[in-house]
């Protein structure tokens, strides 16, 4: 697929985000992928902070995840993109930098709010196990990191098929009970 020629942002955009100034074009480029028309922003994404879940509850009965998880690290949507062998990556990136700031600006929030979350998880039973947390107290520990990172990828996943808010701080932890 050939993808149309960018021009500078309009006036009104961000000056450092490539513009392509045809919103329904992309939007029809975008049909029949898994990027969604409306906010231009993929799925597929998401899938990076899922090895990072995975790992972080297995810690508590396997330690030896911790290696694994250490070498996981924040990848930024366009890197994800570029690294992946999707066919459709080239035009999910053009897409994300023409994605409606109504609803790119809070999903980068909200990815930014995992990216913390994980890396300061990793932290956290770095010295739970440093400390001799019984299996038990990681399991408690691993369970309630899964469930705030659960709804983090909730929140970023309902910002890509149309949500224009993401939840603050505190109705997050009022979610998962903190």
């Amino acid at each position: 697929m050939t993808l149309p020629l960018l021009k500078p942002a309009p006036a009104t955009g961000a000056p450092d985000r490539p513009w392509i100034g045809y919103p329904r074009t992309l939007m029809r480029l975008v049909a029949g992928t898994n990027i969604n028309a409306l906010t231009l922003l993929a799925t597929d994404y998401l899938n990076h902070f899922n090895e990072a879940v995975m790992l972080i509850e297995l810690v508590p009965s396997m330690p030896d995840c911790m290696a694994d998880l250490h070498e996981w690290h924040p990848v930024s949507y366009v890197e994800h993109f570029r690294r992946s062998e999707l066919s459709d990556g080239p035009l999910a990136i053009l897409a994300y930098e023409n994605s409606p700031p109504q609803y790119r600006e809070p999903f980068d929030d909200t990815v930014a709010r995992i990216n913390h979350t994980i890396l300061e998880a990793v932290a956290a039973l770095d010295k739970s196990i440093a400390d001799g947390a019984s299996e038990t107290a990681l399991t408690e520990l691993a369970g309630h990191i899964g469930q705030r990172l659960a709804v983090l990828q909730g929140m970023a996943n309902a910002l890509i098929h149309g949500a224009e808010t993401a939840n603050d701080q505190s109705t997050v932890d009022a979610l998962i009970g903190s």
